[in-house]
């Protein structure tokens, strides 16, 4: 069973930037690769909101969630 539903995803945008996200299932998150934020996916929520987004360069520099 996928994390969120394809059509969910094709309305999701980045509240900062506007512009579409990717789903990473691996991370279990949606990533704007704009902003270089990722969004986490708890319990098949999307948690939108910028101030709860993770820095993609901290996921990328070694650090697990």
């Amino acid at each position: 069973m996928p994390l969120i539903s394809n059509e969910l995803l094709e309305i999701l945008a980045c509240p900062k930037c506007k512009k579409a996200v990717r789903l990473d299932e691996k991370a279990e998150a949606l990533i704007c690769e704009h902003c270089r934020l990722l969004y986490e996916i708890r319990e098949g929520i999307p948690i939108m909101l910028i101030e709860e987004a993770e820095c993609l360069e901290k996921q990328t520099a070694g650090e697990s969630r």
